[in-house]
């Protein structure tokens, strides 16, 4: 891991914490953002839009209102660094009410296994500006729920893209394939996008339609399907450090596709938008998300990268994250796929 910095995190689907499960709603982010991120935040507002069903004489209450006191606190904090124009903006949203430790332990799932360092040549003549999106072969965000299986989503996110880039419609692959039946890793507890990549490498296992194999956010039974099904196979891939190399790195994103990523997603818990520049812990790399553009016209140079908690967190889904200095870890464990 590179030297960074530490901090906190953010989403918006609307999550209710009933026991046992989280219980999910579609909310209206600009609804969302304008009435709880104006100046008189409170927990009745809060709890209104969210849909929280604890009690207010209850201790789930007390705890509730005192993380969400600890979540306005931590905004204040982190947006006194964020003066520059497009600096990433932090507030309220469907995690204010979650502990630290416990959106961790819900959302921050991934592994990095380690990489070798990148010993490739920089590409010249890259542009300026690179989106993988206007090439139509990123699919949709997706939403992993309260499901530790961001790993997979990365993995299938770029093989799904590849796919795409090599000529064949855009379709969403089986995530839940993955999560049921790639044994190295730990399903909803999480794994690792590059131990899933070598599963499917040495298996040749093919991953079949998401229409096929539907997502359920929670770890299942592996089915099989035989070899003469249709589906997508990974013939190779690469796992790169690219930590003070991010140049080489816009090479690989344009030459070989999306790529699945390894970040350090702590600081992400309050992220409502704009450019990361800081916050960003130096600890552990702990959640997998799809590199798929970049752009260094404006006086910040960023990634563009998709993660998997819905259309309603950050921009639309995205986050955008300054490229140089290997902030959150960005290029600490980069895989690229072959099909």
């Amino acid at each position: 891991m590179r030297g960074r910095q530490v901090f906190v995190l953010v989403i918006i689907t609307v999550c209710t914490l009933v026991s046992p499960p989280l219980r999910c709603q579609h909310v209206n982010s600009v609804e969302t953002r304008s009435k709880l991120n104006g100046s008189a935040v409170d927990f009745v507002s809060f709890r209104e839009q969210f849909r929280r069903r604890y009690e207010v004489s209850s201790e789930e209450f007390k705890r509730r209102h005192l993380y969400f006191q600890d979540a306005t606190k931590r905004h204040e904090f982190l947006n006194s660094f964020s003066t520059a124009p497009r600096a990433a903006k932090y507030g309220i949203n469907q995690f204010s009410d979650l502990s630290q430790k416990e959106f961790r332990d819900l959302y921050l799932r991934a592994s990095a296994d380690r990489a070798p360092l990148f010993s490739g040549l920089k590409t010249e003549g890259l542009p300026a500006k690179f989106d993988w999106r206007d090439k139509a072969v990123v699919a949709p965000v997706q939403n992993q729920q309260a499901c530790g299986s961001c790993w997979a989503f990365s993995a299938v996110g770029a093989m799904q893209s590849v796919h795409a880039i090599g000529g064949s419609q855009l379709e969403q692959l089986s995530v839940q394939q993955v999560l049921d039946c790639s044994f190295k890793n730990g399903g909803c507890n999480g794994g690792s996008p590059s131990s899933a990549l070598n599963w499917l490498k040495q298996t040749r296992v093919k991953l079949v339609p998401q229409s096929e194999y539907t997502y359920k956010a929670r770890t299942g039974i592996c089915h099989f399907f035989s070899q003469s099904h249709d589906g997508v196979a990974v013939k190779n891939f690469t796992a790169n450090d690219f930590g003070g190399q991010e140049e080489a790195m816009m090479g690989q994103l344009v030459e070989r596709g999306p790529l699945a990523v390894v970040v350090d997603a702590v600081s992400w818990q309050d992220y409502l938008g704009g450019i990361i520049q800081h916050h960003c812990s130096s600890q552990w790399s702990n959640h997998a998300v799809l590199l798929v553009g970049y752009d260094t016209t404006g006086d910040i140079p960023y990634w563009i990268v998709q993660n998997s908690w819905g259309t309603t967190w950050g921009n639309e889904g995205y986050v955008y994250i300054k490229i140089g200095d290997n902030v959150c870890g960005i290029a600490d464990s980069v895989a690229a796929v072959f099909l």
